[in-house]
């Protein structure tokens, strides 16, 4: 491994790596630490911990606070930037595609045993931290792995369609014949940017984002990246089966309108909260649902005292089933 300076500055490292699918196609990924530079290690008394983070669609790993709470917490952290997406774009490659979600397996199982190398022997716990998408792959790849994750906390996670099963299954006929013939085609959809806007310093947001790694109105969306979606959720809904402690962190309220308004700055304006909160309770023996009043799609982007009852629901949970 050849940690280098990241981007993100003093205390962050990145590891770019190439990882084979099932397919056999090798992908690059790219493996993202942190490393307090001042202060005390809170991690040296007890035995080591450490948490992965995947990011959502369209997107990359950036949130420094969220770095620093989980170290508090006695974690070490760690970060994936899945193939096509952030620090692992490729030149001439489609941004954000994917064919099929376990095609991310091979570079999520790569990253759990770097972050066993990189302190000498495996973690007792290994937690795993997913957005969105990012929650969809996290679940997905904890039920085909079952001993190699402690907790799994899902941020939003993208687990159904927006009102229901029936929506989800009438996208399906329409799009899977079109992924066998021409999976790379762009599926046409109206562009929303209203949740980047609620976010981004370029708007009206505070988080400073690179324009190249997270888009404002995100990367075509094509035929064969939302059939796997489809195929990802269709899985969740027949029962994951997970024996892990979850956490399932979600906003109070959607907002999904075609056209700006207010109420996005303090509601889920990418998915449907209450159709994903019913559907958590697919994913295993042990699901905690915790809404959040104020909260945008990114629990953890929203303002500062939403975002601090979050984390301070979050240590709470870990504090319960982490310890």
């Amino acid at each position: 491994m050849e940690w280098q300076s990241d981007i993100l500055g003093p205390g962050f490292e990145s590891c770019a790596f190439e990882a084979a699918g099932r397919d056999g196609v090798r992908r690059q990924a790219t493996l993202v630490r942190f490393t307090p530079p001042d202060g005390p290690d809170v991690r040296i008394a007890g035995p080591r911990r450490a948490v992965l983070f995947l990011h959502g669609w369209s997107d990359y790993f950036f949130n420094i606070e969220l770095a620093r709470f989980w170290d508090a917490q006695g974690f070490e952290f760690f970060a994936l930037d899945m193939h096509n997406h952030g620090r692992s774009l490729q030149p001439g490659t489609h941004g954000g595609y994917v064919a099929d979600l376990e095609n991310y397996d091979a570079e999520i199982g790569t990253a759990a045993g770097m972050i066993a190398e990189s302190g000498g022997a495996g973690p007792e716990q290994l937690a795993l931290m997913g957005h969105s998408t990012g929650g969809l792959v996290a679940a997905l790849w904890a039920s085909r792995n079952p001993d190699a994750v402690s907790q799994l906390v899902l941020n939003s996670p993208w687990l159904e369609m927006h009102g229901s099963a029936l929506v989800r299954r009438a996208a399906w006929t329409m799009v899977e014949p079109i992924a066998r013939l021409r999976p790379e085609a762009v599926i046409r959809l109206p562009e929303r940017g209203f949740y980047w806007r609620s976010i981004s310093s370029s708007a009206e947001g505070e988080w400073t984002l690179d324009a190249a790694f997270r888009p404002p109105l995100a990367f075509p969306v094509r035929a064969a990246w939302l059939s796997a979606i489809l195929a990802g959720q269709a899985k969740v809904a027949r029962g994951l089966g997970i024996e892990v402690p979850i956490l399932v962190l979600l906003s109070a309220a959607s907002e999904n309108g075609m056209v700006w308004n207010e109420e996005m700055r303090r509601t889920d304006a990418v998915l449907d909260v209450n159709t994903i909160a019913a559907r958590a309770l697919s994913l295993g023996r042990s699901v905690t649902v915790e809404r959040i009043d104020g909260a945008l799609h990114d629990v953890f982007l929203s303002r500062a005292d939403v975002r601090a009852e979050a984390y301070r629901r979050l240590a709470q949970w870990i504090r319960g089933y982490a310890a």
